[in-house]
């Protein structure tokens, strides 16, 4: 399961990375095209718009697996130990289920609905399908990892830092 896990984390790693080079590359050469060669380039604006979705989706999916997310932890870290693990357990397993349902599920019929009508975005040209398939991406992912951690959490021991899969 580490092995697993550490090779996930690798992979989600270098893809962030690329997109965002990517990312970096499109805005340059939309500034270039826009203001040096007065002709502005008519799909870097919607190729940066789809880097970002998938920057921000993944990037959520990582934010989780080194706890660098959004929590609030005032009520909680005044508890005992005991409990505080009972409540990372719970939120562990609500974020599974939520992950679950609205990320893969609910994206994953948004992505059969766009592919089924044929959506295309305006300025690439190609199915939106493509764009909105981070969205079930993203929730395997932060499914998969709080699965890892819920599994860490009844065997009470700590998941391998996301530092050693570097």
């Amino acid at each position: 399961m580490t092995k697993l896990v550490l090779l996930v984390d690798w992979l989600l790693k270098r893809s962030l990375i690329l997109l965002m080079a990517a990312i970096v590359l499109v805005v340059c050469w939309q500034v270039l095209s826009r203001f040096v060669l007065t002709n502005p380039s008519s799909m870097t604006e919607e190729i940066a718009r789809c880097l970002l979705l998938w920057i921000a989706m993944l990037g959520a999916a990582y934010a989780y697996r080194t706890g660098q997310h959004l929590g609030l932890d005032i009520v909680t870290s005044r508890m005992p130990a005991v409990w505080q693990h009972r409540i990372a357990f719970v939120l562990t397993a609500a974020v599974v289920v939520f992950s679950s349902i609205v990320m893969v599920w609910g994206g994953g019929e948004l992505v059969w609905l766009t592919w089924e009508l044929n959506q295309m975005s305006a300025a690439l040209g190609i199915r939106m399908a493509y764009i909105y398939l981070v969205l079930p991406l993203a929730g395997v992912l932060i499914a998969f990892y709080g699965l890892c951690q819920l599994r860490c959490l009844a065997a009470k021991i700590q998941l391998v830092p996301a530092e050693e899969s570097e």
